[in-house]
């Protein structure tokens, strides 16, 4: 599933007069699209709740949902249907529960909190990033970084200058590196 090169996603920032870009050219494309420019439209897709088809099949929503077969077809379908629209819609945005059951799942990424945070429960990692915008804690505006590996998922929470300024920590890389 691949909506890359097809449908973009637009977030549109007004920045203080103060803030400079590298280039105008950048600058005029950015603003440029954040312009109204008369009608549009936009995909709204909900609930692929990858687990729930065989889990509701087999009557036990509790438990039964550790296949996802059946929903990766139909979310592959629902991409290659919106890849095929002409004009291309504006942007697509997914609501709704993503997944119901979880086989094969080790960490599940939030926000949302405006904060980090995290914890695990029966070897689920959940992990919630601090916000790019307004902060609620005492993080720093920031990304975090996750590299997945064979073996294992590794993350790190960077502040925007931090990763500016350093890039991506050596352990990190040196962890693309070996797959590659």
């Amino acid at each position: 599933m691949d909506l890359a090169g097809e449908t973009t996603v637009y977030l549109c920032l007004y920045f203080n007069s103060n803030l400079r870009h590298k280039s105008r050219k950048q600058d005029t494309q950015f603003f440029d699209e954040c312009q109204w420019k008369g009608p549009f439209y936009f995909i709204q897709g909900a609930d692929p709740q990858f687990g729930l088809m065989k889990a509701w099949a087999v009557g036990d929503t509790n438990n039964g949902d550790d296949e996802w077969g059946e929903e990766i077809k139909l979310a592959e379908q629902a991409v290659q249907a919106i890849n095929k629209l002409n004009p291309k819609p504006k942007f697509f945005v997914l609501c709704g529960d993503l997944i119901h059951g979880m086989p094969g799942i080790k960490a599940v990424f939030s926000g949302h909190y405006h904060r980090n945070a995290g914890g695990s429960y029966r070897g689920l990692e959940m992990v919630v990033s601090s916000a790019i915008g307004c902060q609620l804690g005492e993080d720093t505006h920031g990304l975090r970084v996750v590299v997945v590996t064979d073996e294992k998922i590794v993350h790190r929470y960077y502040s925007l200058n931090e990763l500016s300024s350093q890039g991506i920590e050596k352990e990190l890389l040196d962890m693309l590196a070996k797959q590659n």
